[in-house]
């Protein structure tokens, strides 16, 4: 599968039209106004409770990813940088460093159980990524998230509520940090 390139992250950023962002895959989003914007950003650096993915990262360094090689990019309109995949069947990839599991992501950035640690290729990630959660949707913590979390040392995650103060932005929702690129 041929490479991409990308310049200092130029597809990444969204072009403005009206009141709307257009990524560089077509997609249109609305316009964030600043104090939104400033908001979902600093919820997105939150490494507290609300969003304990960023200061653990063991799943990213546990499971082996494996997904849909329809999700790879080239022509197939797949997003996963094909420089960051195994092809482990003819339907079937996985991320690098994931092979045999127990291994770490090679998208992975940062320290397990640190704070900052994230996922270098977030807007990109794969479908597995995007729908490990660390709570269920009644609010308990996802078991397979607590063993991990304890393997690392980290503490357990607590039930969620409906007024457990959170903005209603999920961990897996939060956008990378500025200048992630795939390596």
């Amino acid at each position: 599968m041929p490479a991409r390139s990308s310049r200092s992250g130029d597809a990444q950023r969204p072009r403005l039209s009206g009141n709307h962002a257009t990524t560089a895959s077509g997609i249109k989003a609305q316009a964030l106004s600043p104090a939104e914007g400033a908001r979902r950003r600093a919820a997105a650096n939150d490494t507290s409770a609300a969003n304990p993915c960023l200061s653990c990262g063991a799943c990213c360094a546990h499971f082996r990813v494996s997904f849909y090689c329809g999700e790879i990019a080239g022509e197939s309109g797949g997003t996963v940088p094909p420089e960051l995949v195994t092809q482990v069947s003819p339907l079937r990839a996985c991320m690098k460093g994931t092979e045999y599991g127990g291994r770490r992501c090679v998208a992975l950035r940062g320290e397990l159980g640190h704070d900052g640690i994230h996922c270098a290729i977030y807007e990109q990630r794969p479908t597995p990524c995007r729908e490990f959660q660390a709570w269920l949707d009644d609010g308990t913590p996802n078991p397979d998230c607590q063993r991990l979390r304890k393997a690392i040392g980290l503490q357990p995650l607590a039930p969620r509520t409906d007024d457990d103060g959170d903005d209603g932005l999920h961990p897996n929702t939060n956008p990378p940090r500025r200048g992630d690129v795939a390596a």
